[in-house]
């Protein structure tokens, strides 16, 4: 069974929104937080957004506060990140996580989850 499978990515032009989903087993869903990565061609991964279960309390970097929002909905197994005023930086592949190792550090640490869906690419133009 894919414990994460994300959904959503595409193109559009600057300025534009998208929305992005990530489905995932039950006892995936049910880790401690679920988060967004992305990736740019030859850097590492960074921390885009992250949501706690229980409180549901959200973390961004600071690039994408006010434009991004991540949410969850119980009642799928699946949670979103709602992308507006897409700029071309915002342009990588963008994958969910989940499973935090405990005392794993920052909620953006790329080291600090065990799983990793397979990603979706977003490409933004100018």
């Amino acid at each position: 069974q894919v414990e994460l499978e994300e959904s959503g990515g595409g193109s559009v032009q600057t300025g534009g929104s998208l929305r992005l989903s990530c489905s995932a087993s039950r006892d995936t869903f049910n880790s401690n937080s679920m988060a967004w990565f992305r990736q740019f061609p030859g850097k590492e991964r960074e921390g885009v957004a992250a949501i706690t279960r229980l409180s549901g309390k959200t973390y961004y970097v600071d690039s994408v506060k006010g434009r991004f929002t991540i949410s969850r909905d119980n009642t799928k197994n699946t949670i979103y990140l709602q992308m507006n005023s897409l700029k071309p930086e915002d342009t990588a592949m963008y994958y969910c996580a989940a499973n935090p190792i405990p005392h794993g550090g920052s909620w953006a640490s790329p080291l600090g989850y065990l799983t990793y869906g397979q990603g979706t690419q977003v490409t933004v133009s100018s």
